[in-house]
């Protein structure tokens, strides 16, 4: 599966950019798998804080009336 790329202009730490250089790593494959942890990252923050009233409504109600098929646990 190809996936399209887009040249894109950044601005990196210059001591950093050598360094890489240096050690032969594909600057453009690092920065874009950086930024694909941040942008999941930032995603997942945004799940919770839009998620947060039923995370709460469903562990208050375990809290409250346990798990519903408890009893069915084998551990």
């Amino acid at each position: 599966m190809s996936t399209a790329r887009k040249a894109a202009s950044l601005s990196l730490d210059a001591s950093l950019l050598s360094e890489a250089r240096e050690l032969k790593l594909d600057v453009s494959r690092a920065a874009e798998e950086g930024l694909a942890r941040a942008v999941k990252a930032e995603k997942e923050r945004l799940w919770r804080i839009e998620n947060a009233e039923a995370l709460k409504a469903a562990n208050d109600y375990v809290e409250k009336h346990g798990l519903p098929l408890a009893k069915y646990r084998q551990f």
